[in-house]
């Protein structure tokens, strides 16, 4: 099948017939070619033990039909130590180059059995490798580092950091000139005390000298609702501007949670914000309280009991099982900001054209 549009939500293959695998990914543009990466989850079921299968890349040249170009960074199945194990929980690949180092950096954020959350790097000569890892278990300020997105000031070359400190911030934090580790200079953002309210999930953009943040909060693999933030400088202040998803009555982002958002190179005012719809049969399980909002609130309300201290143990592990989630299924949703003066906002569209 060829695509001449972008369909939200609706299943997604590439030019093998086969469902896309790049979740919590990122689009880059190299001379030319799209490449599209994220986590590879075809071998991701409720009854195995498998969060992700590597990181998966494909290219195109319209947006729309992708190549598989294969799996980027594999998994290691012989070390169950490796955090590429396929029982880690990798999430979120990002990719900078260094013109510099001439290298693709990749951080991929690790979760580990006991809750704590670390960063794993590699740098490669391509952007389809071969990756080499140069760190592992590593701790940015010796914080527990949750969901991260990177980006680079095109006039000065110095790359960003923004991460979730884990149940707590939002931290900005400036990298080194290799772009595999921070240096000395963060910031603290967003400080909304405990899930589901503490951001995660940045995604940042720039447009006419602005800075843009946009975040989910905390609530695991069901979707919340998305809030945008403003500033004028890398380490803000941030000025917030609520959630852009238009006439979403089920405050769930439209069932989706935002990984990237990618200006197109050749428009002058086309931001696409790439989103996952983890749980697409998500309406189906949860009836009319979905399209209400009814659904999200008990989801709001547990997260904010549980990490409240208030839902006991046994409650607590039921309410965030997300590995029993089917997230092999999961599809989507990429739709066009568009901005009323400096405030972004989106709209749902069944189908659309660059």
């Amino acid at each position: 099948m060829k695509y001449d549009s972008f369909r939200p939500g609706k299943e997604w293959k590439d030019t093998n017939g086969k469902p896309i695998q790049a979740h919590g990914g990122s689009v880059i543009y190299i001379d030319g070619i799209f490449y599209w990466y994220g986590e590879n989850k075809e071998k991701t079921k409720p009854d195995n033990d498998i969060w992700h299968w590597g990181v998966r890349c494909y290219s195109s040249v319209d947006l729309y039909n992708w190549k598989d170009e294969g799996i980027i960074i594999k998994p290691v199945t012989d070390d169950p130590e490796s955090p590429l194990y396929p029982s880690k929980c990798m999430d979120r690949p990002h990719i900078l180059y260094n013109k510099k180092t001439l290298k693709y950096v990749c951080w991929l954020k690790i979760m580990e059995k006991d809750g704590t959350q670390d960063m794993t790097v590699l740098t490669a000569d391509h952007i389809l490798g071969p990756y080499t890892m140069v760190k592992k278990g590593y701790r940015p300020y010796d914080m527990s580092s949750g969901d991260f997105d990177l980006a680079v000031d095109d006039q000065s070359g110095k790359a960003y950091y923004f991460f979730e400190k884990v149940h707590s911030e939002l931290i900005c934090a400036e990298l080194d000139e290799t772009y595999t580790g921070v240096g000395e200079i963060y910031s603290e953002h967003f400080k909304n005390g405990q899930p589901p309210y503490v951001r995660e999930a940045p995604a940042y953009f720039e447009r006419n000298g602005k800075k843009y943040l946009i975040t989910s909060g905390t609530t695991g693999y069901h979707p919340n609702p998305s809030e945008a933030a403003m500033a004028e400088e890398w380490h803000g202040p941030w000025k917030v501007l609520g959630d852009p998803h238009r006439n979403d009555r089920s405050m769930t982002s439209f069932n989706s949670q935002i990984s990237c958002i990618f200006k197109h190179p050749e428009k002058e005012d086309l931001y696409i914000a790439m989103a996952d719809r983890w749980l697409p049969n998500l309406p189906e399980t949860e009836g009319d309280g979905f399209y209400t909002g009814e659904a999200y609130r008990k989801v709001e309300q547990s997260f904010k009991e549980e990490f409240s201290g208030i839902a006991d143990k046994k409650e607590k592990d039921e309410e965030t099982d997300y590995g029993k989630d089917d997230t092999s299924i999961a599809r989507y949703v990429w739709l066009p900001i568009r901005f009323e003066g400096d405030v972004p906002y989106i709209e749902w569209q069944n189908e659309w054209k660059i």
